[in-house]
């Protein structure tokens, strides 16, 4: 057997095992649902003795043997009819069924079904019985399609009868299959009954003329791509039954230039890309149809019942023939005539007068139409897409379109103005109209609006109760905006570069959108001054406006969008619905007020000269007046009073306040619940206020406050602010010892910063009650749980000092590092520190250490068991130290030695040696 034969073969077999456990599982289902009835089964099994049972049984009995399939039960549903040169075939599928030929089908393995009783382990068994009537073969083979059924055809006899019934074939699909006209012919004779065909390929017509001459009762007849002699159409009045007709992409006719269709029961034609040269169409029950794309000179209709004519491009079509077509239907509902190019204004008056009840017509690029004087009262559907004659005149013979819904303006490079009055439009779309100006629409149910790409529109008047969005971006040239939308929720308006402050009063209370919820005017270059009372207004764009003023009475407003507003000078948000509000870069701002009841979050970074300031957010948590050099005391004292629920308070580079004159930390005894304090980059002077009002602080960040004296940390050592974790006194001025002090004292601190202390020589800790004792062997038990193969030390008390990070990074004076005991140390940063020659660090639990462009540094002592990532970019150590170094990091993952003039390529391996854990070596040294 040939490789096409086992494969035919496999996919029957899995077809078949399919089958069988479908039909077992509905017959076990269907016996459960007639328990205690007798069945047709015990007939059956006491006529076993005939091992040729015929169609006319009610019950087949098959056996057969799941043991050794093992294929896809799933793939048959996805195999398509093949071409005639592939085992499977669409002559060949047809063939199993109707020669009459057996399958090879093994009568010794028919058998009785014992037992009345069916589970799911008679499915799963080895060996399977299967009984089915055949109303329940018939139910489960209506779910398959002709390729599958043919081939459940191929399975047994009772399968080829009932795969063989006319309910599954009342639709014959031969589209893209080759089939001879004598198999066609026998699958006609066969299915008799059949209702539709459908015929494609170079036999259409024979394969045509025999589906009407054999199938009686057809109602769909579809044909394609082929030659269709005109006998054909001579014979279809034979085929009574015919509903619908369609050919598409074919050539009618032989000899003759004129082809008929008469017919007295079609009611539903369409000829389709066809090529012919007249066509004469008498039929009285017709009721659409459709010529698009064919290239005929004359259709002459005898169609009084015709509802739909499609004639759209039709090129060759001439305005008389168009006009007799369609003067020849009164009773039309529905005409395309788009691409007809020739159609005049005189046609459609014809048409007008004619077919009263028309309620859709398309005449899109058809360059000859104005409507001048055509009235078409039923109208409720008008395209006219590139119709280079419609103008603003035009609208007075769209208006007596009283019903008209949908009217769709693309492309009319004429039309300067539409003014409209249609109580019954729903959606215009208003498209690439060039010298389009001015748009007046009163349409109380329009609901969806299209305007776009047209730069010359100047002013809108929309009266509506049901549009709800109004989209209108980059109509640069827009200026003026009336609306009276009861329902309009949201207008984007967004690049209408003209549009003046006067838009403020459209969209405010009384304005005409009462609705209103989202509105977007970003970009609109001539809005200077904005100022909306508004009652429903929820979210406001105004990103990328040059304005000036602001002013929002907006009690709903839970979002504002200023970014790129750097020319606001003054702002008034009273009230608001804001929760938050972030005003960007407003370099210009002077002059703020805000009435927010809501808002949690305040950022005025960047308002340089902000200098009044009116905050009332009685459930403000966090304020950032970073920047605002103005800010005087009197604005912070007010603001503390009336939020007192601040947790995170941000001054830095207000330069007023804390200074020697300023009183204004005082008022810092209004925030109970404050914990960040940022009042870097200030002239502070005193701190005495922010330790008697903060006992709640946890972060306070003092960097460059250089007028601190050695002396102003002092309530720090006694015990002042005992919920203090992160303090920041970068580049600022304390000696050596008020910083020795501090690291010693305040063991609560977990973060410090000390970078750039030019103060700060060395930091050494020395061996305090509490370090590290190291055993003999070198192990320690830690509270994170090591397991006793780590050579971690063993700590006999655990130090005090809480203290995780520590940051020193630019130090230009510190010399020597010695932290000997800093238990909880899991970051320290020292990178650009010149002139740092030694650090010896042993810290049980830090993870990353940062010594990068310490271009002094020589020695290095390290007992970190648990470093993970050692940073030496541009340092000055050597191989040797470098080895002692890290062999003592049992845990070091990423080394980055990148730049260091002491390490040479060949040390990688020894480094490697020194500490297996390595995963990553960063070197700028070639391998």
């Amino acid at each position: 057997m040939n490789d096409k034969g086992v494969s035919r073969n496999d996919d029957l077999m899995s077809f078949e095992n399919k089958m069988i456990r479908a039909g077992l599982l509905a017959s076990c289902s269907n016996r459960r649902r007639f328990d205690g009835e007798s069945s047709s089964a015990s007939a059956v099994a006491a006529a076993a003795d005939d091992d040729n049972l015929d169609s006319h049984h009610k019950r087949a009995k098959v056996y057969y043997d799941f043991d050794g399939f093992h294929g896809d039960y799933n793939h048959i549903r996805s195999l398509p009819f093949q071409p005639t040169n592939n085992i499977y075939t669409c002559h060949d599928d047809f063939g199993v069924m109707f020669t009459g030929e057996e399958n090879n089908f093994d009568s010794s393995h028919v058998k009785d079904n014992e037992g009345d009783n069916c589970d799911m382990s008679e499915v799963e068994h080895a060996t399977i019985i299967m009984d089915l009537s055949d109303d329940l073969l018939h139910m489960i083979f209506s779910f398959l399609d002709h390729t599958n059924l043919c081939k459940a055809a191929s399975v047994c006899k009772q399968w080829r009868t009932a795969s063989a019934h006319e309910d599954f074939w009342k639709s014959l699909n031969f589209v893209n299959r080759n089939i001879s006209v004598e198999q066609f012919e026998d699958i006609c004779r066969r299915y008799p009954n059949a209702l539709a065909v459908s015929i494609s390929g170079p036999e259409i017509h024979l394969l045509a003329m025999k589906a009407i001459s054999l199938l009686r009762n057809l109602e769909v007849l579809k044909l394609g791509r082929g030659h269709i002699d005109d006998s054909f159409f001579h014979a279809l009045a034979d085929c009574s039954m015919l509903k619908k007709l369609r050919i598409s992409d074919a050539t009618l006719g032989g000899g003759v230039l004129e082809i008929p269709i008469d017919h007295d029961s079609l009611r539903h034609l369409k000829l389709k890309k066809c090529r012919v040269m007249r066509i004469t169409v008498r039929c009285p029950q017709l009721e659409t149809m459709s010529l698009k794309r064919s290239n005929m000179v004359q259709a002459v209709l005898n169609c009084p019942l015709l509802r739909k004519l499609d004639i759209g491009s039709c090129h060759k079509l001439p305005d008389s023939a168009i006009r007799l077509a369609a003067t020849s239907c009164p009773q039309l509902v529905s005409l395309n005539i788009s691409n007809c190019s020739c159609v005049s204004d005189e046609t459609l008056r014809e048409i007008s007068q004619t077919c009263a009840s028309l309620s859709f017509l398309d005449a899109s690029y058809c360059p000859n139409i104005s409507l001048e004087s055509v009235r078409l009262p039923l109208l409720t559907v008008l395209k006219l897409h590139s119709c280079e004659g419609i103008t603003s005149a035009s609208m007075a013979a769209i208006s007596h379109s009283s019903l008209l819904e949908v009217l769709d303006l693309y492309n009319c490079s004429l039309l300067t103005s539409v003014s409209l009055d249609l109580p019954h439009l729903q959606n215009i779309r208003l498209v690439h109209c060039r010298k389009f100006t001015d748009l007046n629409l009163r349409a109380i149910m329009l609901s969806s609006m299209l305007v776009s790409n047209c730069p010359a529109l100047q002013r809108i008047n929309i009266t509506s109760n049901s549009l709800q969005k109004l989209t209108m971006p980059k109509q640069g040239s827009l200026n003026t905006v009336a609306l009276q939308c009861q329902s309009l929720q949201e207008v984007d308006l967004s690049e209408c570069e003209s549009l003046t402050n006067s838009v403020c009063d459209v969209f405010s209370d009384g304005g005409g959108c009462p609705m209103l919820k989202l509105l977007v005017l970003d970009s609109c270059e001539s809005l200077t001054s904005v100022r909306f009372t508004s009652t429903s207004l929820v979210s406001l764009s105004l990103g990328g406006c040059p304005i000036t003023n602001i002013e929002l009475k907006c009690p709903n407003l839970e979002k504002v969008i200023l970014d790129g507003c750097d020319h606001l000078e003054r702002a008034s948000f009273c009230p608001v619905g804001l929760r938050s509000l972030n005003l960007g870069i407003c370099p210009k701002l002077n002059m703020l007020s805000i009435e927010a009841p809501f808002m949690v979050s305040l950022e005025l970074k960047g308002c340089g000269l902000l200098s009044k300031a009116f905050i009332n957010c009685p459930l403000l948590t966090s304020l950032d007046a970073s920047f605002c050099s103005q800010l005087t005391d009197e604005d912070l004292s007010a603001t503390t009073a009336s939020c007192p629920l601040i947790e995170s308070l941000i001054l830095m580079s207000c330069a007023s306040i804390g200074s020697e004159t300023s009183d204004g930390l005082r008022s810092l005894h209004w925030l109970p619940n404050l914990t960040v304090l940022d009042l870097s980059y200030t002239f502070l002077v005193n701190l005495q206020p922010v330790f008697e009002s903060c006992s709640q602080l946890k972060v306070l960040k003092l960097q460059a406050c250089k007028y601190l004296t050695d002396t102003s940390l002092e309530p720090l050592y006694k015990g002042a602010l005992p919920a203090l974790e992160e303090l920041d006194l970068s580049y600022g001025t304390l000696c050596q010892s008020a910083i020795e002090e501090l690291l010693a004292s305040c063991t609560n601190l977990t973060h410090v910063s000390l970078n750039g202390c030019v103060n700060m020589h060395d930091l050494n800790w020395g061996c305090r009650r509490g370090c590290v004792q190291m055993n003999e062997l070198g192990a320690v038990n830690t509270p994170f749980g090591a397991s006793s193969h780590e050579k971690i030390p063993e700590a006999s008390e655990q130090s005090t000092r809480l203290l995780q990070n520590l940051n020193c990074v630019g130090c230009p004076n510190i010399r020597k590092v010695v932290i000997p005991d800093c238990f909880h140390l899991l970051f320290l940063n020292l990178s650009l520190s010149a002139n740092l020659k030694e650090v010896d660090v042993t810290c049980l639990n830090l993870c990353f250490l940062n010594l990068s462009n310490c271009s002094s540094l020589e020695i290095l002592k390290l007992l970190c068991p648990r470093l993970s990532s050692l940073f030496l970019q541009s340092c000055n150590i050597d191989e040797e130290g470098l080895e002692a170094a890290i062999s003592n990091c049992s845990m070091l993952e990423t080394l980055d030695i990148r730049f260091c003039p002491k390490i040479r390529s060949m040390s990688m391996g020894r480094l490697r040696a020194a500490c297996p854990s390595l995963k990553r070596i960063y070197s700028s040294l070639s391998s």
